[in-house]
């Protein structure tokens, strides 16, 4: 198995706001493909299909990384928190919730 890290997180946007939200996310991806570590990180937009109908919110970043330690060293980065604090928490921001979630491949 590997020790890499598998990470959803997914993000509700406010009402009107989901095409902002998204530019906002794709501005991420080109400092965060740099990082060391970074394997994947895409932002995506949900799909609708018969196949595919559970729950989710509909845009949603895609990563993977080479390690938990590098996951960890992505959040602390100034880009990363700024959004969190201005787009997340903050009233003003454009996420009305969020979601984010790590997963391995090893087994238990």
């Amino acid at each position: 198995m590997s020790s890499k890290v598998y990470c959803i997180a997914q993000f509700l946007p406010k009402a009107g706001k989901e095409a902002a939200l998204f530019k906002v996310l794709q501005d991420l991806e080109p400092n965060s493909t740099r990082e060391d570590g970074c394997i994947q990180y895409t932002v995506t937009r949900q799909l609708v299909s018969p196949y595919a109908e559970g729950k989710s919110f509909p845009i949603a970043f895609n990563e993977i990384w080479a390690s938990n330690e590098a996951f960890e060293q992505h959040c602390e980065r100034a880009e990363i928190k700024h959004f969190f604090e201005t787009q997340c928490i903050a009233e003003t921001g454009l996420v009305a919730d969020f979601n984010v979630c790590i997963y391995t491949d090893e087994q238990f």
